[in-house]
């Protein structure tokens, strides 16, 4: 096969709502590929209240309407000061592949008028997008998996099998808002799950107790003790004993499941964000002794996401999972800008006409290829 080389633009924005990532990658047809350099575009705060009211079931579909295309002007805005951060022209770009911002997500099936069907919706309209940056777009990943009887997530696994290979049996644990893990293995198929709440219950909690975005380097946490008669009244979610695959999001974690812990916290508030911050932990090491080690040993974990930042959240994974942890960073992957890189790589497969998503991680019916292509 002739060797061809790629130049993408993968966009991310996660649930965690704070912005967009973009990252400039070299891929060829053997899906090696080259991280070129990345940049980030913070939302408006008006823009990010928008979209948490929307994220939180409190917003009208006038406003979803309009939002959609801002965040496709915005997606566009990151993807144009990218290519001109690196000094290219629109024509230099090959393709943008953008994951949108998931503002709504419902894994479990619901049925009206004798039709039953789970459902996603990411906004950030790739038309929008395509227009203003003069290249072609790539979205809409996750409708196809579902329309397969997928849940539509995790779509990243498949990023991580190219990235992190199989040379050692680890789980590639991402901690955006959500926590979900990839397991990597010799002895078994490639899986993956959402483990539940990453950073979105800590955030919640420290904007209403503290006043701030996020508990920084976990130093809010550090400063408390785990209360764990409010750990294990946490600990009781259906969710994480639910067999995978399984996703989740703000459709459960929201302001009202935050409203409703914070009735029975502990006074003192630095104890209920150590406890916070310790449930996101245990509910990542529960998941693998539930979920993971029943399938495959496991010889490291891999965190990326910006949980890889709270100092407080590692060392107690490290606790309780007694496993070595080691970061993206250890793999020369940019923590920041890994899913933006697995999106550039999944909308290659969409322009190549090559299947993209993992049955075994989302609970698909089959392989099929995933995205919507808006051509320049």
């Amino acid at each position: 096969m002739k060797q061809t080389c790629k130049t993408a633009i993968g966009l991310m924005s996660g649930t965690s709502m704070d912005g967009i990532d973009a990252a400039l990658v070299r891929i060829d047809n053997d899906f090696n590929f080259e991280f070129v350099m990345g940049h980030s575009l913070d939302y408006p705060e008006d823009v990010r209240l928008k979209l948490l009211e929307i994220a939180n079931d409190k917003a009208s579909t006038s406003d979803i309407c309009f939002m959609d295309f801002v965040v496709g002007n915005l997606f566009a805005q990151c993807a144009n000061e990218l290519i001109q951060k690196a000094g290219l022209m629109p024509k230099d770009v090959d393709y943008i592949a953008s994951h949108g911002q998931t503002v709504f997500h419902i894994p479990q099936d619901r049925e009206i008028g004798g039709i039953s069907t789970k459902s996603t919706l990411q906004i950030g309209n790739s038309s929008v997008i395509a227009e203003l940056t003069g290249v072609t777009t790539v979205g809409d990943f996750r409708s196809r998996d579902i329309a397969a009887c997928g849940q539509g997530a995790p779509l990243v696994p498949f990023a991580d099998e190219l990235i992190f290979k199989k040379d050692k049996n680890r789980t590639i644990q991402n901690i955006g808002g959500i926590g979900n893990v990839t397991v990597l293995s010799k002895s078994c198929e490639t899986f993956a799950f959402d483990t539940g709440p990453g950073n979105m219950l800590i955030d919640g909690v420290v904007q209403r107790l503290f006043n701030v975005a996020f508990d920084k380097d976990g130093k809010i946490a550090a400063q408390g003790k785990v209360d764990e008669q409010f750990l294990n009244e946490l600990l009781k979610e259906d969710y994480y004993k639910k067999l995978p695959p399984k996703s989740t999001g703000r459709e459960l974690f929201n302001d009202e499941y935050i409203q409703k812990i914070l009735k029975i916290a502990p006074q003192n508030n630095y104890d209920t964000v150590a406890t916070i911050t310790a449930l996101s932990a245990r509910t990542i090491v529960d998941a693998y002794k539930d979920f993971v080690f029943p399938k495959t040993t496991i010889d490291e974990i891999v965190i990326g996401g910006g949980g890889a930042y709270n100092k407080t959240l590692i060392d107690l994974i490290k606790d309780y999972s007694k496993l070595p942890v080691k970061t993206h960073a250890d793999f020369k992957i940019d923590d920041k800008f890994k899913e933006a890189i697995a999106f550039a790589l999944l909308g290659y497969c969409t322009l190549n006409h090559t299947p993209n998503n993992l049955p075994a991680c989302t609970g698909a019916e089959k392989r099929v290829i995933m995205g919507t292509v808006a051509y320049i």
